[in-house]
């Protein structure tokens, strides 16, 4: 397969174009809570402040549904005094655009809109007006949707859209965040694509103790029971390799020297010891953190709150637990699970209740969109090796899940090796490279062009 390719004049006005998008987006300030995405979209907006935009391109229908591009315009919160860069800047450093959502995900976002701006741009030169006539070679829609409140769960989102305007999500897939970001390991270029992600369920733990004078203390501190607790929370369980990941691991090991994919085996061993040694020999410390989540289910409790006054001994307290499930473990058995690590008599202090939830996912594969993603990558880089995986985290897909299209992971990016990706998530000095925009785009537009033609 040849790979579609920009003219020399195209690609660098289309790349500077998205660039310029890109750090459009940065500079709007749609940290989660409160949102404010309307800031960024201004088409349907279900609840004040939180809006969500859509564009469509109409193919002549004879391909099939639509194919939908997905991306939340919502980011996580930042402290700002721990970054270098000003996080809503779109600081152009280094070979960098530095900004809180680079990779999470309005660099994906901008790609997308790049995609739909390239094809609207060629109906426009060839004569037809793409806000209403068939976009001359598309036989499928192309639908881009920007939602809301992904990072809360999506329920102001791409939720509120399945429930009540599902007619504007419809599709035969979607691409989605989270995939297809190139990783070296031993000289081989990985690429991961998300085809399935854990589900959540968010706790909230209640701690009863007996309020007192500080200068007197207890042991029915309700503080001191919450530190207890989180103490035997934060101890991960055994593993566990679903069949996706087991097969993940094995395909990673064939493509490497003997010695090393032997190694990569005892990633998969049921013995908590065996496997962690494995991954701390053979992974970055950011990468392992992902492994380890990628086949276990988690535990982390990430909010404690006790006390009014240092000279008070605290009669409550309060532990926001952040749970990730993989296909195959549910709510009851993990509930259970919790409530054994905590221990009888720690639990006669607690009030467990679950804040949210959402299922694990797992894609189809027999879809007319998810063999093309390979084959593209394989044209735009002849050394790649396309690999189904899973995402430790929640997307929108399970709110597109309710609707039937299967959505994958498909955000491309051209990294250069040693580079510490998964660590920019929600991380200080987020960025993306000029560099490796300038591969994911034409990578994404020809995934779309294949599918949609």
């Amino acid at each position: 397969m040849q790979p579609f390719e920009l003219t020399p004049r195209e690609a660098q006005r289309e790349h500077a174009e998205l660039v310029d998008h890109l750090r459009a987006l940065l500079r709007i300030r749609t940290v989660n809570p409160p949102g404010d995405e309307t800031a960024a979209a201004e088409i349907v907006e279900p609840f004040p402040g939180r809006g969500n935009v859509f564009a469509r391109l109409h193919g002549d229908g004879t391909g099939g549904g639509p194919l939908l591009l997905l991306a939340h315009t919502d980011v996580v919160p930042v402290e700002e005094e721990r970054w270098e860069h000003d996080p809503f800047g779109a600081d152009v450093a280094g070979g960098y655009v530095y900004g809180r959502g680079a990779v999470d995900m309005k660099g994906m976002l901008a790609m997308e809109l790049a995609v739909v701006l390239h094809l609207a741009r060629k109906a426009r030169a060839a004569g037809v007006d793409p806000a209403r006539d068939p976009v001359p070679g598309l036989r499928r829609d192309v639908t881009l949707a920007a939602t809301a409140d992904e990072e809360a769960g999506g329920f102001q989102g791409a939720g509120w859209l399945v429930e009540h305007r599902p007619s504007l999500l419809r599709a035969d897939a979607a691409l989605n965040e989270a995939g297809a970001v190139r990783m070296d390991i031993l000289g081989r270029s990985f690429y991961p694509i998300g085809v399935a992600e854990k589900g959540f369920i968010v706790y909230r733990i209640t701690v009863h103790g007996t309020p007192g004078h500080g200068s007197m203390p207890r042991d029915d501190n309700a503080t001191v029971l919450a530190a207890r607790i989180v103490a035997r929370l934060a101890l991960q369980g055994a593993p566990r390799a679903t069949e996706l990941m087991d097969a993940a691991i094995r395909l990673v090991a064939a493509h490497l020297p003997d010695e090393t994919g032997h190694r990569v085996h005892h990633l998969l061993h049921p013995i908590a010891r065996v496997s962690d040694e494995a991954i701390d020999a053979l992974c970055d410390p950011s990468y392992g953190r992902a492994v380890r989540a990628l086949l276990r289910d988690t535990v982390s409790p990430d909010v404690v709150r006790a006390g009014v006054k240092y000279n008070v001994i605290p009669g409550r307290a309060e532990i926001e637990v952040d749970c990730r499930i993989l296909p195959g473990t549910d709510l009851d058995e993990m509930t259970q699970r919790l409530c054994e690590r905590i221990g009888e008599e720690l639990l006669g202090h607690c009030e467990i209740q679950v804040a949210s939830t959402g299922i694990p996912l797992e894609q189809p594969t027999d879809t007319a969109l998810y063999p093309i993603l390979g084959e593209v990558l394989r044209a735009h880089d002849p050394v790649a090796i396309p690999i189904p995986v899973m995402v430790p985290f929640a997307t929108d897909a399970k709110h597109l899940h309710k609707l039937g299209i299967p959505t994958y992971g498909f955000s491309p990016l051209g990294l250069e090796p040693g580079e510490r990706f998964l660590e920019l998530f929600h991380g200080d000095d987020e960025r993306v490279s000029l560099e490796a925009l300038r591969f994911g785009y034409p990578v994404l537009l020809d995934v779309v062009r294949r599918y949609c033609s």
